[in-house]
């Protein structure tokens, strides 16, 4: 054992790291201290949002300083033989670290308008516990991308799994909320057992319970092992389908900004332990590369397809998060593919696209998940087809949105576009190389998704904004308190700053893609064409400022001579909202091409009278996985297993004859394979 010691090389940025995240764990103390009602709760309310606030502020700074400066680490006293606890932090720890700070603080001040004590009087029991939980869920967060043995990686995985859990069950009143929090667990445990199994394997091949490379002597079983195993591990925490089906009823069932952060930050947990996994193999074979490249493509364009499919505007977007997790892995494929090939160029292209798109992805679904709570919060519902509209009523809110729709639909400006091109760019380069059909199939995956998600996003925004409203609610909603509006233009400031300045981020890029690949890489500048994008960028937000500005007059003229009648509506002399398209209707033509997939659940009207009765048409579009192969495989071992419940009958003698049952076999089997030997 060693006693604690810091690295010599760059210890500020940790030590900031490791102040912010024990501030955010005692951020909470504040509501531990005062009355349940009162002025007091809103003050200790206050004080825990603006703690969590201060903690992200630090905790930004030290990311910073970690992404730009050399590896820290501190050795703490392992409280078991063999094992070691410590705490480090490098460029990759900073890279995923910033997100956890500037989304955490940009949804805390948004949740404590959101959820504050005034607008939810009724919740201030539930209000605290979200508090205190969130301030446990980024300092959980913040102590995995610090963790530098399996030990201490496990119980900081372990506290993020959950702090999310009681952060996803705050309204457990309605029994949709309990299933997706229980799933949520359920796959959770499933994470925590795979996550052991790989930590054990890793200690069998290299002497460490940790991340540790490989040796070139691993025997290739070993090393396909631990590869399957942080696959399904972190892939089922990143919400890769088909490991995802824990994500879209958790995203809708959390608080909005909760949901939030799970989508942007949470998730990629997963892809920070897998990359940390991965970083030290210097010799992957194609293969694993080739899985990460199906695996992403899966979950791209499967993930925009069930999003289409949505008219639960959280769970489609909850969907979208499993597209861009896709995207993410479509561009860490190609920078495995790349190692194996001996291809640094596909290294640092495919490596810079997911990294750039964990940030970008940390941004634009955050900025879309707390425009779906604004929404949430004027009308009471997630339901697309009682919205309609609300652009007049909430035009702040629709702008926003607006915003966030170009970005993840990866459309210039929008910072969604330079990262899916540095993917794309990777897979080009791939596919033009004689041998590599491999590549053959990826890039028009990731061609068709993002045409797919612009058709998602005009039905949302069309069906969401425009219109006329659907609902009394939609027609009474009211603009987003200030807080919550400030929240969403910083975040939007930023997917404006990284779509029209991405060659800013090269250097970081470029630092942490050289960390992980241990190997020299060329210029991320030599390869994607920053200058262009940039002043595309600028020429097409100026092109549009001055066509609006050439408009504007026209509209505030025509809004002064609006007629007296109404728009002449396909000869119906009386318009009615049901007319308008419904967000089901609008996205049918697309479905249905994936029918086979999504398997949707039609309730149609039966007509059989001359005059028949009002009714109403119905479809859903649930998981297909979960529905109908997860749960069913469930049942069944139910079923199978209860006819084992007539053996234990409370006699010892029966329990005696069990035991000798399973011992005799044994011991024969023991003798046989000793006589052989």
């Amino acid at each position: 054992m060693s006693a604690p010691g810091l690295a010599a090389s760059g210890p500020g940025g940790l030590a900031l790291l490791v102040a912010a995240a024990a501030l955010l764990a005692a951020s909470g103390a504040p509501e531990l201290l005062v009355n349940r009602t009162g002025r007091r709760a809103a003050a200790a309310a206050k004080l825990t949002t603006a703690l969590t606030v201060l903690a992200c502020l630090i905790g930004s700074w030290g990311a910073l300083v970690a992404l730009g400066g050399g590896e820290a680490r501190i050795g703490l006293l392992a409280p078991l033989p063999g094992f070691e606890v410590a705490l480090g932090a490098d460029a990759l720890s900073g890279f995923f670290a910033l997100p956890v700070f500037v989304v955490g603080g940009l949804c805390a001040l948004y949740g404590a308008s959101y959820w504050s004590p005034r607008r939810h009087p009724r919740h201030l029991r539930t209000g605290r516990r979200l508090r205190i939980g969130y301030g446990l869920l980024l300092a959980s967060l913040v102590f995995i991308v610090l963790a530098r043995d399996g030990l201490s990686f496990l119980v900081a995985w372990e506290g993020m799994a959950l702090a999310n859990f009681f952060l996803i069950t705050i309204e457990e009143e309605e029994r949709e909320v309990r299933r997706a929090g229980w799933t949520y667990l359920l796959y959770s445990h499933v994470t925590i057992l795979g996550l052991f199994a790989l930590f054990v394997l890793e200690r069998q091949a290299t002497g460490t319970f940790g991340f540790a490379t490989l040796a070139a002597d691993t025997p290739r079983a070993l090393g396909t092992a631990i590869f399957t195993l942080a696959v399904v591990a972190f892939g089922v925490k990143a919400g890769a389908m088909p490991l995802h089906s824990w994500l879209p009823a958790a995203h809708a069932s959390a608080p909005s900004h909760v949901s939030a952060l799970m989508s942007g930050v949470v998730i990629k947990m997963g892809i920070y332990g897998l990359l940390r996994t991965l970083a030290g193999v210097a010799e992957p074979p194609l293969a694993w590369g080739i899985v990460l490249l199906t695996l992403g493509s899966v979950a791209a364009l499967f993930g925009v397809a069930y999003a289409l499919a949505q008219h639960d505007l959280k769970r489609l977007l909850a969907f979208h998060s499993i597209e861009n997790i896709g995207i993410i892995l479509l561009g860490l494929g190609v920078a495995l593919v790349g190692r194996s090939s001996g291809r640094p160029a596909w290294v640092m292209l495919g490596l810079a696209g997911c990294l750039l798109h964990v940030w970008n992805h940390a941004l634009f679904k955050s900025l879309l998940f707390l425009g779906a709570g604004s929404v949430v919060d004027a009308t009471g519902s997630r339901d697309l087809e009682t919205a309609g509209g609300l652009a007049r009523r909430m035009p702040v809110t629709a702008v926003l949105f607006f915003i966030g729709s170009i970005a993840i639909c990866g459309l210039p400006p929008g910072n969604g576009f330079v990262s899916e091109l540095l993917v794309f760019l990777g897979l080009a380069g791939a596919a033009m190389t004689p041998g590599a059909a491999w590549a053959a199939l990826p890039a028009p995956v990731l061609a068709s998704t993002g045409a797919l998600a612009v058709a998602c996003f005009v039905k949302v925004c069309g069906v969401l904004f425009l219109g006329t409203p659907r609902s009394a609610a939609a027609r009474e909603a009211r603009e987003a308190p200030a807080p919550m509006l400030v929240a969403m233009a910083l975040l939007a400031a930023g997917c404006a700053w990284i779509g029209l300045a991405p060659g800013s981020l090269a250097p970081a890029i470029e630092r942490c893609a050289r960390d992980w690949s241990r190997q020299p890489l060329p210029a991320l500048a030599d390869l994607a064409p920053f200058g262009w994008v940039s002043a595309a960028a600028v020429a097409l937000v100026l092109v549009t400022l001055l066509v609006f500005l050439a408009l504007l007059p026209r509209v505030r003229r025509a809004r002064k001579r609006e007629p007296a009648l109404s728009t002449w509506s396909c000869g119906y002399a009386a318009s009615s909202p049901r007319l308008q398209y419904t967000a089901s209707s609008f996205a049918e033509i697309i479905t249905a091409r994936f029918a086979w997939a999504l398997r949707p659940k039609v309730h149609s009207p039966r007509v059989e009278s001359l005059f028949p009765a009002p009714s109403r048409f119905h479809s859903h579009v649930g998981d297909a996985i979960l529905d109908d192969l997860l749960l069913p495989a469930a049942r069944g071992a139910l079923r199978a297993t209860a006819s084992l419940r007539a053996l234990p009958q409370g006699l010892l003698q029966r329990y005696i004859l069990y035991i000798l049952a399973l011992l005799v076999p044994l011991l024969i089997w023991a003798l046989a394979g000793g006589d052989g030997g």
